[in-house]
């Protein structure tokens, strides 16, 4: 934590470059480039230095699922350090529906290694819960295993915010389940953010969930009907509702490229958050992966499929592409979209990093524009975590 670093790059909305001091774990100083300076530094006049990213969303990454009450230290280890490669400072682990004491076991299991484990523990600063509270159908449900279906029950809530250790900060839920809004008026006066998702809500239930006090759509135009009407439904309720922020999935197959533009300038900047719902097989080969009781397959497209279906069943995203993908599907600059993976998310939650600023906590990803967006480094609490070679 001693070592100092200085980066070199340019700021959101800044004109020049600036290099930044960071030691002992924070940003020390920003200041415009010196002409003469010479390096050590990382990156250059012309990297973009942000805010590390944070997924708010993450089922599994690089072959490991995390939703396993075995899931050990070392497999998250191996998830993080691939994550690092994709920018992403901090993530929040999703548990998704299963078997109670499944779930139990599996946020316990999180729990442990990040007390365990220093690297774990500054990697993942929460918990996402999604399921088991969601809508039963066919479609709204998405890949979540109907057996394990449950209203929402404060109690049971209770007992699987106790196995975490206290992590979770975000849940997601249908509000039209018997019991929703009352659990979201609840789970609001614990400071936990709700999202509203895998859901068939009519706009009345949607309006009654912001009104308890929902933030969110998760994962908006996905865990849905394949066909619905075409004005009254409960996308464009959403996207219509100026209280709730939108995570989007913008692999290129969960939502089309002009949906994405649709939403983005619909929801504007300030109410968008990229996630990449990844499972086991982002940065890992083609072929079989779990995510719970969820067999998944991924053929060489990056599609992942409920096996002999066309049905979606989490992602092989990373979140520089991600970024990549929103830049061009939705016409932004490189500094407009990384704000979505980085600033935006850190809006929602307190004490996860106020940005780029002196005396800050240094969580930094520095970006090559260019053809392909190249992820220069990553920085972790001052420590460089992944520099490319």
């Amino acid at each position: 934590m001693g070592t100092s670093v200085v980066v070199r790059g340019r700021l959101e909305r800044e004109a020049g470059p600036v290099d930044i001091t960071v030691q002992a774990g924070r940003i020390q100083a920003i200041r415009p480039v010196e002409p003469n300076a010479a390096p050590p530094f990382l990156g250059d006049a012309e990297c973009l230095i942000a805010e590390g990213f944070l997924d708010l969303q993450v089922n599994g990454f690089a072959a490991v699922d995390f939703n396993r009450p075995a899931l050990t230290v070392d497999e998250l280890r191996r998830a993080i350090v691939a994550l690092w490669r994709t920018g992403i400072s901090a993530f929040f682990p999703t548990v998704i529906t299963a078997p109670v004491r499944e779930m139990l076991g599996t946020l316990r299991a999180i729990a442990r290694a990040r007390e365990a484990d220093a690297v774990v523990r500054r990697a993942i600063p929460a918990i996402h819960l999604e399921g088991p509270f969601l809508a039963p159908e066919d479609g709204p449900r998405g890949a979540h295993p109907v057996t394990s279906i449950l209203d929402p029950d404060w109690e049971l809530f209770q007992r699987l915010q106790e196995a975490a250790g206290g992590l979770i900060r975000l849940v997601t839920l249908a509000p039209e389940r018997p019991g929703a809004i009352g659990l979201i008026w609840q789970l609001r006066q614990a400071g936990i953010v709700v999202g509203i998702g895998h859901t068939a809500a009519t706009e009345k239930e949607i309006d009654e969930a912001v009104q308890a006090g929902a933030q969110i759509s998760s994962h908006l135009g996905n865990g849905a009907h394949a066909m619905l009407p075409r004005h009254r439904n409960y996308v464009q309720k959403q996207l219509a509702t100026d209280e709730l922020m939108a995570t989007l999935i913008v692999d290129g197959h969960h939502l089309p490229s002009y949906v994405v533009k649709n939403m983005v300038r619909c929801k504007g900047l300030e109410r968008v958050i990229l996630i990449t719902d990844a499972m086991a097989a982002a940065a890992a080969p083609p072929g079989n992966y779990r995510m719970g009781e969820v067999l998944a397959e991924v053929g060489p497209d990056g599609y992942v499929r409920l096996p002999g279906t066309p049905y979606l069943a989490g992602s092989a995203l990373t979140m520089d592409c991600a970024v990549a993908n929103t830049m061009r599907f939705a016409g932004l600059r490189l500094d407009e979209a990384v704000g979505l993976a980085g600033r935006q998310p850190r809006r929602l939650f307190a004490g996860l990093g106020a940005g780029v600023v002196s005396g800050e906590a240094a969580d930094l990803v520095v970006l090559r524009p260019g053809p392909f967006l190249t992820v220069e480094a990553t920085i972790v609490e001052g420590e460089v975590v992944y520099r490319r070679s």
